[in-house]
Parts: structure tokens; C-alpha cells; sequence
């Protein structure tokens, strides 16, 4: 039996920021342009994603990186790294992307936070597997800070007839931020206070509250990991949605930096489907 070809890297186009915006205590928002965006404006997914590349700058690499070379020449502390980040929205040559910043924690988010016009951004794909079904009888969307875009992106790609929910965790009321939902889909913002995000099951425990319309439903859960492990057993064990219903994933664990959530997913413990 012959090894399946390995996939080639999608290419990596390199952005130029625009400029960016604080959209709420904890949330920046990015814009940059490119060139040859074609695959970004036809995706069809509103959860659409990039693969964020960052070289520590006194290594002075130059992009497009070659990470297969680079892995030969460099320390593994000096390699590029990746962040996975949601597209907000393409229009034309430009590429918005919204950040969670909690001070100096991460990569991506001190990031964003320090970012100004003309720094590089680079980034690859888009990937991404979720859009609204315009023939679904109504729709739910969970998340926390980190599934923003997407949900956003999402409601404003609903019929404007569209019934259901959104119930978004944020920290306190200084977090909330516009969304364009269809008059008949409620945005419920539900806050955790001073606990830390990821620590308190206060997400679950009120979508646990409400209770799924009549017919075939729709719905897009995506946040921190063991949070969506509770969503799973709620919408598949009690509500007894299909599969075919239910975009589920998680985008992050509590406790754990990027590379470890990453390399999880190829363990027990960070399987959710």
C-alpha cells in the first residue's frame, strides 16, 4: 500500500495592514490588503479561517516562507509559528480579521493590539466548513469571545425571516459589541464576571435554558474546548439533533497554549466529535 501524497501548502499571501480598531476592551480588529483574494471573497463559509504565519522579526525572514527549508536551518525556538484566525469580512482587495487581546498572553492578540498601517501580515487559505441553511426553521449560535466573527459573519448571511438565537459569553457588559441579526434571532450576551474565560460553565448552563423551536434547526457551537464537549452532550444526547444539524468545534482549551491545543486534537482529550 502506497503513502497517500502529502497536500501541498496552500499559498501564502502577504498582507499589508490598513489599519485597526478597538472594537471593545478585549477585541481588536484588523484590516490589510492583498493581492490575488479570489479564493477569499468566493468562500462560501462564514466561519471562514486563515493561518496566520509569525517569524520573530530579528530573524529578519522574508515571505513567503519556506517552512519545510526553514525546519533544515533554524532552532525549533526560531521557527515560524501559525495562529488560526476567523475571517470577519472581504471586500475587495482587503481582508478583516478580529482579535482577542488579553494584555501581553498569546502571540496573535499582543499582536493585533500593537499593529499600525504597513506592518505585514501573512496569512493561507481560507478554510472553513459552515454556512447558514436558508431552509433551516431556525438557527442557534454559542460562543465566547473567540467565536465573534464568525457568529457575526453568520448572522448577517441569515434571511432576513430568520428565527432563533445567540448566546455569546463575554466578560461584563463593556464587552458587547453591534451585530446584525434578523429581528426574530435574540442576542443574548451572557456574563462570566471575574472568572476567567474558559472556567465557568455559565455558557452551557444558559443555552441549557432555552429550548429549540419547532422543526428542523440549525446549529453553529464553537468556543472553548470542554465548554463544547458540554454543548455536544446537550444538543446531541438531550435535544437529539442530527449530525447533519450541528457545526461544532473547538477553537481553543483552557489551561493550554496554542501548540498544545493543537497537538491535542490528535488525543483523547481533544477529541469532541
Amino acid at each position: 500500500m502506497t503513502d497517500r501524497p502529502a497536500r501541498p501548502p496552500r499559498p501564502q499571501h502577504i498582507l499589508r495592514v490598513v489599519a485597526t480598531e478597538r472594537l471593545s476592551p478585549h477585541l481588536v480588529r484588523v484590516r490589510a490588503v492583498g493581492e490575488r483574494l479570489e479564493a477569499f471573497r468566493d468562500s462560501p463559509h462564514t466561519d471562514a479561517y486563515v493561518k496566520i504565519t509569525f517569524a520573530k522579526p530579528e530573524l529578519g525572514l522574508e515571505p513567503p516562507y519556506d517552512l519545510a527549508a526553514l525546519r533544515e536551518t533554524l532552532a525549533p525556538d526560531d521557527l515560524p509559528v501559525t495562529r488560526t484566525y476567523t475571517v470577519r469580512a472581504v471586500d475587495g482587495d482587503e481582508i478583516t480579521i478580529d482579535f482577542v487581546v488579553h494584555g501581553d498572553e498569546g502571540l496573535a492578540g499582543p499582536w493585533a493590539a500593537r499593529a499600525q498601517p504597513g506592518d505585514r501580515l501573512v496569512v493561507s487559505g481560507p478554510g472553513g466548513g459552515y454556512a447558514p441553511d436558508p431552509t433551516a426553521d431556525w438557527h442557534l449560535f454559542v460562543g465566547d469571545e473567540s467565536a465573534i466573527p464568525a457568529i457575526a459573519a453568520s448572522l448577517e448571511a441569515l434571511p432576513r425571516d430568520a428565527v432563533g438565537a445567540a448566546f455569546i459569553e463575554v466578560q461584563g457588559p463593556g464587552e458587547h459589541v453591534e451585530l446584525a441579526a434578523p429581528a426574530g434571532v435574540a442576542v443574548r450576551w451572557v456574563h462570566r464576571g471575574d472568572a476567567e474565560a474558559g472556567a465557568t460553565p455559565v455558557l452551557v448552563d444558559a443555552v441549557a435554558q432555552w429550548h429549540p423551536l419547532d422543526g428542523r434547526g440549525q446549529v453553529f457551537a464553537h468556543g472553548e474546548r470542554e465548554a463544547m464537549k458540554a454543548m455536544r452532550d446537550l444538543v446531541f444526547t438531550r435535544w437529539g439533533l442530527a449530525r447533519e444539524q450541528v457545526s461544532l468545534s473547538g477553537y481553543w482549551a483552557y489551561g493550554r497554549t496554542e501548540d498544545r491545543f493543537q497537538a491535542e486534537k490528535r488525543e483523547p482529550i481533544g477529541k469532541i466529535l
